[in-house]
């Protein structure tokens, strides 16, 4: 399918009154400017002051405006994997088969899983924004969907978490960003099967995995139907989001040929207009931000492609992702007594912002959901010289 940008954000299109939009009868972006309490529209995002969103007829601009600014992010990286202890890549390093993955799910309780501290954590850090794992490459879904029983809710711990989370960052005014494994899944049957252009498209199993059913390339029409029925579910589930975080790059670029994402992007703007898209770098440069790991020089990696994408975006919001492990996003019993200390993170931040960047700072919650307690001690600890400097400067 032949890709196209849209227009980005401001560009082809005239700013109108709220008067004028409320009357247009079903209009996204009519849900941003509702009548709220205090003056403020309903559904400008609790975690946006009316000065930031109010009277705006643009809520992507509005949106890329706030994130601009927003300056430090927690990311979570939790799922099945976390049991093993071994990292969010486990299932493709191990090969493990996907009937003997998929038994994760039955030991799957999450106990100890909070979101209301989660949330309290990121404030005490200084944290403007969350942004939780919702489905990994391993197909596992931390949500309420209909698409797959794959998920928490049908697990033992029959919780909604991206749920407790959403109402979490509500009530405590947390921007909510969700990633979405849009370009890898190792479990459903019919994503596309790994070759050279794709090595991680599926593991390197022994013997070929009977679950898996692509044969032509329309088949992979299944999986982008699944996938656009989960985003939609994710859209209109949890309130206004902050955003959708795709990935990985690489399984885009392994076969981009497949990936409808005018169609993919769209969907996402009609239905939550203020909702912002990232895809790591960028894959067609509609992206309303830029999310490299580690380094903003990984802006420039990937090939001639990426380069491409990445001059299209240029002038983007940049958020640069890492993690508090030496390496793993989720969690790694091998990283113990290893993990960033407050020093770290406090170079870490001084580098975003020298940068204009944000930071996204991950922490692999343990088995039970609870947080690394080496990652809360640290965060708590950027947190409090954070507020330090800050009352320095005010004196």
């Amino acid at each position: 399918m032949q890709q196209t940008n849209a227009s980005s954000p401001g560009q082809g299109s005239q700013r109108v009154s709220r008067r004028a939009l409320l009357k247009s009868s079903g209009s996204a972006a009519a849900f941003w400017l509702l009548p709220g309490i205090s003056g403020c529209t309903s559904a400008v995002p609790a975690y946006m002051s009316c000065s930031e969103a109010d009277d705006r007829a643009d809520p992507r601009g509005a949106s890329v405006e706030w994130f601009r600014h927003a300056g430090f992010g927690l990311f979570m990286h939790y799922g099945l994997y976390s049991q093993l202890g071994r990292g969010e890549w486990v299932m493709y390093r191990d090969k493990i088969p996907v009937a003997e993955y998929v038994k994760l799910k039955d030991t799957f309780t999450a106990e100890k899983f909070d979101a209301d501290h989660m949330v309290d954590l990121a404030l005490a850090a200084g944290m403007k924004y969350v942004n939780i794992t919702s489905r990994h490459h391993d197909g596992f879904c931390l949500f309420r969907t209909s698409q797959t029983d794959y998920n928490s809710v049908s697990s033992p711990a029959k919780r909604d978490l991206v749920g407790e989370l959403a109402e979490a960052c509500r009530k405590k005014k947390v921007g909510l960003f969700l990633y979405y494994s849009y370009a890898l899944d190792w479990k459903h049957p019919y994503f596309f099967p790994r070759d050279e252009r794709c090595p991680v498209a599926r593991p390197a199993y022994d013997k070929p995995e009977p679950t898996y059913l692509f044969r032509k390339d329309e088949d992979f029409r299944h999986y982008l139907d699944f996938v656009h029925a989960q985003m939609r579910e994710l859209l209109t589930q949890y309130g206004p989001l902050a955003g959708l975080w795709l990935d990985p790059l690489m399984g885009y670029y392994g076969r981009p040929e497949l990936f409808p994402l005018k169609e993919t992007y769209g969907l996402i703007r009609s239905l939550q207009p203020g909702c912002l898209i990232s895809f790591k770098q960028g894959a067609n440069g509609d992206e309303d931000f830029v999310a490299p790991e580690r380094k903003a020089a990984a802006l420039k990696r990937g090939g001639d492609a990426a380069v491409a994408v990445w001059e299209k975006n240029r002038g983007k919001p940049v958020e640069i992702c890492d993690t508090l492990q030496p390496a793993a996003w989720g969690y790694d019993k091998s990283a113990e007594g290893k993990h960033k200390t407050g020093d770290d993170v406090m170079r870490m931040l001084a580098d975003a912002r020298a940068q204009d960047a944000n930071l996204l700072l991950n922490t692999g919650p343990l088995a039970d959901g609870s947080i690394h307690p080496d990652d809360e001690a640290t965060l708590r600890e950027v947190g409090r010289r954070l507020r330090n400097q800050a009352a320095t400067r005010k004196r």
